[in-house]
């Protein structure tokens, strides 16, 4: 079997010593003739030579990657995540490493580390389960740069903060302004902070207008996927609202599906609300009203801000803030 080509075959190939061609593969070959540092060039692509990983981690003191870890990968608001984090990633010429963990707490610690046992040069955590315990006893004595997405409790590091609170409220109030005046909620039994900050600013914000909420029934539970919206249909029409807001999208289409099937039209006789504005919003029937959050944008950064604590890891404390806005479309009408 045809071995892998080494810096050593280069070298011999191209009749100059291995630390020459190691300082040209790195860009550091000014002091040789341009006919040698083109000479090596040419070979390592007509021999497809590429470097060992672990030598040049070594060499380099930098594995050129970074962890991702998302609660969610099936979740079309972190597949838009990481896209953007794998391109920003793939511009600084950093190979994202993608960990999905579903909120479990073990499983995330398993993933953080085995990703700090292979030298990753920084995390982006887009998990608003993540404890306080796992940063301190994992992230902070291995002195790895982190970022937290999605996690509102203080923890020491670098945050990129969503305006939750704010997208709760803008759904109370168009809903209140369609003369709604039942709203029901769906959201994860188990609610982060960030989703207890969209419940809270929906409660707030339908009190605003004088519509009430009673927290004890018009919160309904289910898992914060597409199946925990569907599985709260029943709970959803026992309680006779005109309109619902999701925790998320995928909530929100999950429970179309269970209205459906009860021959019940959204937003003839249910509106509806969701929050994030992921791709499918646009492509259910009826077009999904949301509160969009700019995905995009918002891993572009978490990736720039990671990058910059890695090369100024003496920087100030970074914390980026975005807004939401509501997106009106299809699923909510007059009541």
């Amino acid at each position: 079997m045809k071995h892998k080509v080494t810096i050593r075959d280069l070298a011999k190939a191209a009749g100059v010593s291995v630390t020459t061609v190691s300082q040209i593969l790195n860009g550091k070959g000014q002091r040789f003739s341009q006919a040698t540092q083109q000479r090596v060039l040419e070979l390592r692509d007509q021999m497809n030579y590429v470097p060992d990983f672990n030598a040049r981690n070594l060499i380099m003191r930098s594995s050129k990657t970074i962890g991702v870890l998302v609660p969610n990968i099936g979740n079309p608001f972190f597949s838009t995540f990481i896209r953007g984090v794998q391109e920003a990633a793939r511009q600084a010429e950093f190979m994202p490493l993608i960990f999905s963990a579903n909120h479990e707490e073990k499983l995330e610690r398993y993933y953080l580390g085995r990703l700090i046992e292979r030298a990753v040069d920084g995390l982006i955590i887009a998990s608003s389960s993540i404890t306080t315990d796992t940063i301190e006893q994992l992230l902070k004595p291995n002195d790895i740069p982190y970022l937290l997405f999605d996690q509102n409790e203080a923890n020491g590091g670098d945050r990129l903060l969503i305006d939750d609170y704010q997208g709760g409220y803008l759904a109370a109030e168009h809903l209140a302004g369609l003369g709604h005046q039942h709203v029901v909620s769906i959201m994860p039994e188990n609610m982060t902070d960030n989703l207890n900050h969209r419940l809270r600013g929906l409660i707030d914000g339908l009190r605003k207008h004088h519509v009430d909420f009673n927290e004890q029934t018009d919160v309904i539970y289910g898992e914060l996927t597409k199946h925990g919206g569907y599985s709260c249909t029943k709970g959803v029409l026992e309680e006779h609202p005109t309109a619902v807001f999701a925790a998320n999208d995928e909530m929100a289409i999950g429970l179309y599906r269970g209205l459906a099937e009860n021959g019940v039209s959204v937003p003839d006789d249910i509106s509806v609300v969701g929050f994030d504005d992921i791709d499918l919003a646009e492509y259910v029937t009826p077009k999904l009203t949301t509160i969009q959050q700019p995905i995009r944008e918002i891993s572009e950064q978490a990736t720039k801000m990671l990058f910059n604590r890695i090369q100024n890891p003496d920087t100030a404390i970074q914390t980026s803030y975005f807004g939401v806005k509501l997106v009106v479309r299809d699923s909510t009408k007059q009541a």
